[in-house]
């Protein structure tokens, strides 16, 4: 069994009866959802809410019931994935382009856990582009702006065409180099007009699954 459905089958294990469930996108967050369909089947009763629309294709395929974010006035847990983590775990989202619902899923979570592989953690943020959603109206001026914060600001590609997230919106990979203080680039960057939200996610995760080539380990803070 690979790293990331370990990782992502031993963060289900914190899921219990009667929760809401937020579910998380990407390769490793799959692997949790697959088993929380498994276990719906078996008669676990819970309720999800999904951070993407391929996720919540996922879910609907695997017979797991799900609700909508306004519906409900928390999320008790949500599972999903990163592509970096650092010693304080902070983290890089959005490499599968749903940042911004994941971060809403996230903020209205008592808990996040998030699930990895061992090549997802870093001393220092940075290696991995950050992924910055932008309107389109004017992006160009968005670009630039971002720029100024000590980047190369290169816009996400679908094959000759924008990317387009769920929401209508484009992404920026940012090149950043190192992020030393991802609190505060965060701030700098929503305070620009045309940025949505960005793939800083500082302070969130409560805990972080991660599986080795041996074992899966529970990383808090």
């Amino acid at each position: 069994m690979d790293k990331k459905r370990r990782a992502g089958e031993k963060a289900v294990e914190f899921v219990q009866p009667g929760m809401i469930v937020g579910l998380g996108t990407g390769s490793t967050a799959y692997w949790a959802v697959r088993k929380l369909g498994e276990l719906v089947k078996g008669g676990l009763h819970i309720r999800g809410i999904t951070t993407s629309a391929q996720t919540e294709d996922l879910a609907l395929q695997l017979g797991i019931p799900l609700i909508s974010l306004g519906e409900c006035e928390y999320v008790d847990l949500t599972i999903d994935g990163a592509d970096e983590i650092d010693s304080h775990l902070h983290l890089i989202k959005g490499g599968g382009g749903a940042l911004f619902r994941e971060k809403m899923v996230a903020s209205a979570s008592k808990r996040l856990i998030i699930v990895a592989d061992d090549t997802k953690l870093v001393r220092e943020l940075g290696a991995f582009r950050l992924p910055v959603e932008i309107v389109p109206f004017g992006w160009e001026i968005t670009a630039r702006h971002v720029e100024r914060f000590g980047c190369l600001a290169v816009r996400r590609e679908e094959g000759t065409n924008p990317f387009v997230t769920d929401n209508g919106n484009w992404i920026v990979d940012c090149d950043f180099g190192a992020i030393p203080d991802p609190a505060s680039l965060h701030r700098s960057l929503k305070a620009i007009t045309g940025v949505v939200e960005t793939g800083l996610f500082v302070d969130m995760a409560d805990l972080v699954v991660v599986a080795t080539d041996t074992d899966v380990q529970i990383l808090t803070k």
